[in-house]
């Protein structure tokens, strides 16, 4: 996957991120026995900010664009059902793995599982197979892709860790104690982590492996030798001391020409047709009736 699509995708995520925010912001409005409006979300001094005012303002900033997300979802889901384009398991799980190990840190903001991030991928992947199933490449051109860009096909073996940073090994010796008291990686990085970034996101430093040069070579011999779901001895580091965690280690690989054939064809092709990749193609198709005026002349 192009790392233009995969940013498209990571973009996506997050905004369907600020969907569930405010679905649950106005879920238990509307359960409510109060009348939205009359609830105050905030107050300035004396002035009152209504949760109805704060509803309006966030629908009338992100509505169209979440409206629009879900849209394009659904459509994409009944084209392919129309025209029996399926994504096998075999595709999703290495979309997934080339996801992670490319865009190692961007994995500490998504906030997703797997299952999830898999769906969004398979949507995705949905589309442009659905754009390119009529567009003819031949087998020299692909075979000629795949040699000039093999690097576009290898992952490095990978780690997704998080770390608490201490300025000595005193400090980082009590954080293992509190572990094996049970207490949460996660709340103890928040707590004590040195790192105020990754502090703020419990500690998740996201995928790092060798081909990461801002990670310290400390980290990935650690990594290395870590079990998952286990943290690690006080480690040594050039600005002091961390504990690291491991979440999941993902093997490295370089795939086959056969194995991202079908990954290849659709590359070409929709640089061929120059299409934006975008599910408003068949909006016409599934008869999709907007709610935002400004796109009623689409």
């Amino acid at each position: 996957m192009p790392k233009q699509k995969l940013r498209a995708i990571i973009a996506g995520l997050a905004l369907l991120n600020l969907l569930t925010i405010i679905i649950f912001v106005i879920k238990p409005l509307i359960t409510s026995k109060s009348v939205i409006g009359e609830e105050t979300a905030a107050q300035v001094g004396s002035k009152d900010i209504s949760r109805d005012a704060w509803m309006n303002e966030l629908e009338k900033r992100y509505g169209e664009d979440v409206l629009e997300e879900m849209v394009d979802k659904e459509v994409v889901k009944q084209a392919a059902e129309k025209y029996k384009v399926k994504i096998s398991d075999k595709e999703l799980d290495r979309e997934l793995k080339m996801m992670k190990t490319m865009y190692g840190t961007a994995g500490q903001n998504l906030n997703k599982s797997n299952d999830q991030l898999r769906q969004e991928i398979q949507s995705s992947l949905l589309l442009e197979k659905l754009l390119t199933k009529d567009v003819s490449v031949s087998e020299t051109a692909m075979r000629d892709y795949y040699d000039n860009n093999k690097d576009i096909y290898r992952i490095p073996t990978a780690f997704h860790i998080s770390h608490i940073t201490t300025s000595t090994k005193k400090q980082a010796d009590q954080v293992i104690r509190e572990l094996e008291k049970g207490v949460s990686f996660e709340v103890l990085a928040m707590e004590k982590s040195l790192d105020e970034f990754t502090a703020n996101q419990g500690g998740d430093m996201g995928y790092i492996s060798q081909d990461n040069e801002q990670v310290s070579k400390e980290y990935i011999t650690a990594a290395e030798k870590l079990k998952v779901k286990k943290w690690s001895d006080a480690i040594q580091t050039e600005d002091g001391w961390a504990v690291l965690y491991l979440h999941e280690r993902i093997e490295g690989k370089q795939y086959e020409y056969e194995e991202v054939k079908d990954k290849i064809h659709r590359q070409i092709a929709l640089e061929q047709i120059q299409a934006p990749v975008s599910g408003k193609i068949f909006w016409d198709e599934f008869d999709v009736e907007w709610f935002y005026g400004l796109k009623e002349e689409k």
